[in-house]
């Protein structure tokens, strides 16, 4: 059992500046992570405890980091509060390095 999390976002975003490139990585990344079959991630499901991210979303946010050059979890944590690539997910708050 996975928390949800969507990429498409009903509301606008508080910020109307912040507005990613058509060409940016996020959406390379987006699309090659939403490539990969969901029988990948079965190994990853637990039915007890608090749900957990799901591993698309995390994968995302690592690999993104790994293209800015954030290859320790810190580094990642921090990365992800300040990117506007990532502020979407909202976790970070909670994210314990």
């Amino acid at each position: 059992m996975f928390k949800h999390y969507t990429m498409n976002q009903v509301v606008l975003p508080l910020d109307l500046e912040i507005k990613l490139k058509e060409n940016d990585i996020a959406f390379a990344i987006h699309d090659l992570v939403e490539s990969i079959p969901e029988e990948a991630f079965e190994d990853f499901v637990r039915q007890t405890g608090r749900p957990a991210y799901h591993p698309r979303m995390m994968l995302k946010i690592i690999l993104c980091g790994y293209t800015q050059s954030a290859f320790s979890g810190r580094k990642k944590v921090r990365f992800s509060h300040h990117s506007k690539r990532t502020d979407r997910y909202g976790f970070t708050s909670e994210f314990k390095v």
